[in-house]
């Protein structure tokens, strides 16, 4: 492991934040010989420490600190101070992400081209093509040993799955599977297989889904080229008269602030905490914060269009025994605006313990029908909609006007409202999500409204014009050239499938542009 970097190191890149993101680009720098700091703002927590147990898990993990939540969805009413169900701890949120490793579809990199202007819709090509990122969505999967690619078997269907698969059948749906999972089906690269303990939101105790946590951050450290400070919560990215980033301030366990000098800085801590540190640098040089020449810093911010619907069947289903979102209908992912709306969405299994179940299912609710719902659990069946949402420049992550945390800077305000085609997607969804659990018998078929969001997306976009966006194809700020962004925020759409995999691929092809301008002393 690395000897601790000075403070006043300044050859060093500094990287916000540990997961998906920062915590790949960090080893992949390391991997090259690159002196490397990432600051975390949460704790470290080994997956022995884990805890199988949805309250306390929550407790020990989730960014719990202050947020609020405005504009016309529905956490604004049951959950305004829980936008997003994300982890503040190394690893950050690969911790508690159910391991779901899709590619994006080719059409999903050019929306603007294929779905035409929408009224509402701030619609943008990636400026990449699928073609450039595939071969690191190769290295990607590999890396993360996805299930049903690179020879890697799948995991077994469990009860919940054996259930989708037979409705999938019935309605004539062809693409049916137990998915493309980051979850080690067999023993592989050090870690043990999955034990089917049904706790992947929870941190896997067995090591057998992929994190950042127990395999890029070790792997990175070994090299003696990379150093994980925890506890180190960034305030504020620092920069010289001339506008380049020279630095960034955090403040440690106790509050104490320190500065650690930098050579280049990479932003990854989530689309919410990403564009507020960037708001909250602003300076008399940049007096609407770091790399919002354009404005649309913290805005276009995505959240998949989601929901959940629930069989009930007069026999136990046990939906919560196995790996949680181990099977996948992917027919719906296409794009075909004949249902009445652009892009398209996926239905994977899921399954909530009780405690979840009963917050989600009724917020603050109670009666019969919440009674007899939860009398019902052992012999529910359950799947999620996962689904392409539109940016909007409405939808926005803004500081809040008097709210400040602990360090005196100003919470970030999340502001979401649906676009109709968000509305008419998830309605279809909810309808083929019921027909599915109905033709095998379900005596009654449910649908759940969106929960806090995990996936968070946009609010620092890719663009090919500085105007449109914030960073360019690189993930590097279209106005600050040491300034990368690391996230899914730098997703310019949200495509139908689950982010990570695509998170990870960019950071490996980061890592390498990163590298290359170094070593040319470009940057």
């Amino acid at each position: 492991m690395a000897a601790p970097y000075k403070l006043t190191d300044d050859h060093v890149v500094v990287i916000i934040g540990s997961g998906a993101g920062g915590g790949t680009l960090g080893n992949e720098l390391a991997q090259k010989g690159i002196d490397v700091v990432i600051l975390e703002a949460g704790q470290r927590h080994e997956y022995e420490d884990f805890i199988n147990d949805e309250w306390d898990s929550f407790a020990q993990l989730s960014w719990g600190d202050n947020r609020t939540s405005s504009g016309g969805w529905r956490l604004t009413k049951d959950f305004p101070n829980l936008p997003a169900w994300i982890v503040k701890a190394v690893g950050g949120t690969t911790t508690h992400w159910a391991g779901a490793s899709l590619r994006f579809q080719e059409h999903e990199f050019k929306t603007l081209s294929h779905y035409g202007k929408i009224e509402g819709a701030n619609l943008l090509d990636w400026p990449i093509t699928y073609q450039d990122l595939e071969p690191y969505y190769a290295r990607a999967e590999d890396k993360m040993g996805v299930t049903n690619t690179n020879g890697i078997k799948p995991l077994p269907g469990n009860n919940n799955f054996k259930v989708m698969k037979a409705g999938a059948d019935k309605l004539g749906y062809k693409e049916c599977h137990t998915g493309n999972m980051a979850i080690n089906s067999a023993e592989r690269d050090d870690r043990m297989a999955c034990q089917q303990t049904g706790f992947c939101f929870q941190g896997c105790k067995w090591g057998a889904k992929w994190s950042t946590l127990y395999t890029e951050i070790p792997k990175g450290e070994a090299t003696g080229k990379l150093e994980v400070r925890d506890n180190a919560h960034v305030v504020k990215i620092e920069h010289d008269k001339d506008g380049k980033v020279t630095g960034v301030t955090y403040a440690d366990k106790e509050g104490n602030l320190h500065t650690q000098k930098a050579r280049i800085i990479a932003v990854a801590g989530n689309s919410i905490e990403s564009p507020r540190l960037l708001l909250n640098s602003a300076s008399s040089l940049f007096p609407d914060g770091l790399a919002n020449s354009s404005g649309q810093v913290g805005k276009n911010y995505m959240r998949h269009t989601t929901g959940s619907v629930y069989g009930v069947f007069e026999n136990p289903v046990r939906m919560y025994r196995g790996t949680t979102m181990a099977g996948i209908i992917r027919d719906e992912a296409r794009h075909d605006p004949s249902r009445g709306f652009v892009g398209g969405y996926e239905l994977e299994t899921l399954s909530l313990g009780i405690p979840f179940m009963a917050a989600f299912l009724n917020p603050g609710g109670w009666g019969r029908s919440f009674a007899a719902a939860m009398d019902d659990y052992p012999n529910m069946a359950g799947m999620w909609i996962v689904g392409e949402d539109l940016p909007q420049e409405q939808n926005a992550v803004k500081l809040h006007g008097e709210l400040k945390d602990q360090y005196g800077m100003p919470i970030p305000d999340v502001w979401f409202t649906d676009h109709a085609n968000d509305i008419a997607m998830r309605n279809h969804a909810y309808k083929q999500g019921e027909a599915l659990y109905k033709a095998v018998g379900a005596t009654k078929a449910f649908p759940t409204p969106p929960y806090p969001s995990t996936h968070n997306l946009g609010t620092n976009r890719m663009s090919a014009k500085a105007q449109d966006g914030v960073v360019n194809k690189h993930g590097q700020s279209h106005d600050i050239k040491n300034l990368f962004i690391s996230d899914g925020s730098q997703f310019t759409t949200s495509a139908a499938e689950n982010p990570t995999l695509t998170i990870v691929s960019l950071a490996i092809r980061q890592a390498e542009y990163i590298a290359a301008e170094m070593a040319a002393g470009n940057i």
